[in-house]
């Protein structure tokens, strides 16, 4: 049932991928036309169509991380039944002083102890790798950006009026000055 449920979850994200290439695909083609509306448009929809396509890859991670803890649970529920055996056998052992069987019991016990500490660390990795994002404009922004950059493909003055696109600048740096003066003047104050 729960490889069901992963496979159905996995399937909705692929078409959302494929929904997604397709958006990134008009969009690349609204940047050629120099249609900044419509580049827009198919961004927001791509970047959306992302965000379906992982929110669903992270409901299935969830699921599946649900299913294991419950898997866990009735695990933990027979190491428990086993346990409580065997702390009869040391029962038993304890009033024979059969040092070989209470040898033999105190190696399954602590061979059940470790397969049990194992489980729960499995179970803490895995929920710990959930994450949750969100999509800002910027996003778009730097979509658009980046499909420029990689066709080569100018944005034209549609995008300067459109928004913070055209305003990117490149960072340049400056060079820094040497702040051995302030530094001399420090050292000076601390040996003071």
């Amino acid at each position: 049932m729960t490889l069901e449920i992963y496979q159905k979850f996995n399937s909705i994200c692929n078409l959302y991928k494929s929904q997604e290439l397709t958006r990134s695909r008009l969009f690349e083609q609204a940047i050629q036309q120099g249609n900044s509306e419509g580049a827009r448009i198919y961004g927001q929809d791509a970047i959306r169509e992302k965000n379906q396509s992982l929110n669903h890859l992270r409901m299935a991670s969830r699921l599946d991380a649900c299913c294991s803890r419950i898997e866990t649970a009735v695990r933990m529920n027979a190491v428990s039944d086993s346990m409580k055996g065997v702390v009869k056998g040391m029962g038993r052992s304890m009033a024979s002083m059969d040092i070989e069987k209470l040898s033999s019991t105190m190696d399954k016990f602590e061979q059940q102890f470790e397969d049990l500490d194992v489980k729960t660390q499995y179970m803490e990795g895995a929920m710990n790798a959930t994450t949750a994002t969100s999509t800002p404009a910027e996003q778009v922004d730097e979509l658009i950006g980046r499909v420029a950059d990689e066709n080569n493909l100018e944005l034209g003055e549609a995008f300067s009026e459109a928004g913070p696109i055209a305003k990117k600048t490149p960072d340049v740096k400056e060079p820094t000055k040497p702040e051995s003066n302030d530094l001399e003047a420090r050292l000076a104050n601390l040996r003071n």
